[in-house]
């Protein structure tokens, strides 16, 4: 008889612990509540989104100030993605006819710039078409947090993307000829290097392309590529391609009798001896393309940007 008492007792343990171990909340969390010591995120660090209203039948176009990067949807219930050709353009849309769970959007640009947006289900939206701004950057003090950070890229190093691109826009408006000697000129087109600038681990380099002829020019692509010198016949010619990281005025038509001035960022990099940096300006579909050559000791004297106002 005590054997059987002890039996039952230990099955009604089991049981019990078992009860314990599924047993359902009744009260579950909604999100006011968090383990341990939490500080909670108050207002003035939130960057408050914009509402965006999508449908199933129609496409809404978000135009931003700068490439898209990087895209985020909340939930399947929204489609996204660039339209064909562009880098700034977003069209989105719902992927079901009246959802009803609101979700969210969020874009990071280029420049470094975040966007988030809340998105709802309509049946017609009022706004097809929406044309951005950088309203992190644009002073506004309720359209961004206190103290906000800017987001970096990779490409960029430890520098911020809002920088280099108020440096590329200080340079083009202070529109100054540090350099005289390096260019070239052929066929009624010269292409000149007006400067050279260094800061924070990136070069910035000022290209200047003046059409004195009434062909227009129409740019086909620039490369900048370290060379050997020298070549010896039947020699495999080295090249190393540097590619441009960011581009301000960047036009691809220079009308006749037209100048336009376009600054490349790039990476830092310097010039063995017995190599130099040939820069070169092809047109597309005709014959007047230009060359000319950057010496390591001209890279070695590029003028330091904290000289520059980037106001």
């Amino acid at each position: 008889m005590k054997k059987i008492f002890l039996m039952f007792a230990f099955v009604a343990t089991v049981f019990a612990a078992n009860a314990q171990e599924t047993v359902v909340p009744t009260n579950p969390s909604t999100g006011d509540y968090f383990d341990g010591l939490t500080l909670p995120l108050t207002f003035n660090r939130m960057i408050p989104p914009h509402a965006l209203e999508v449908t199933f039948s129609k496409t809404v176009h978000i135009i931003f100030p700068s490439a898209i990067r990087y895209v985020d949807l909340g939930s399947a219930d929204i489609l996204a993605a660039k339209a064909d050709g562009t880098e700034n353009v977003l069209r989105v849309k719902a992927a079901l006819r009246d959802f009803s769970r609101e979700s969210n959007l969020a874009v990071i640009t280029e420049d470094g710039a975040y966007y988030t947006f809340n998105v709802k289900y309509a049946d017609e939206p009022v706004k097809l078409s929406v044309e951005m701004t950088d309203f992190i950057h644009d002073g506004e003090a309720t359209n961004r947090p206190n103290n906000a950070l800017d987001i970096y890229m990779h490409e960029l190093g430890q520098e911020s993307p809002l920088l280099v691109k108020l440096i590329m826009k200080s340079i083009y408006k202070n529109n100054d000829r540090e350099i005289k000697h390096i260019g070239s000129k052929r066929f009624g087109i010269q292409y000149l290097l007006k400067g050279i600038y260094s800061h924070n681990g990136l070069l910035y380099f000022h290209l200047q392309l003046k059409n004195s002829s009434n062909v227009p020019f129409d740019v086909d692509y620039i490369t900048f590529k370290i060379v050997d010198k020298k070549v010896a016949k039947r020699t495999a010619i080295q090249e190393q391609v540097i590619w441009p990281l960011r581009a301000h005025n960047n036009v691809t038509f220079i009308g006749g009798k037209k100048s336009e001035r376009t600054i490349f960022t790039l990476p830092k990099f310097t010039i063995p001896d017995d190599k130099h940096l040939v820069i070169e300006l092809h047109e597309k579909e005709g014959g007047r393309h230009q060359t000319f050559t950057v010496e390591n000791a001209d890279l070695v004297r590029a003028k330091v940007i904290n000289e520059l106002k980037t106001k």
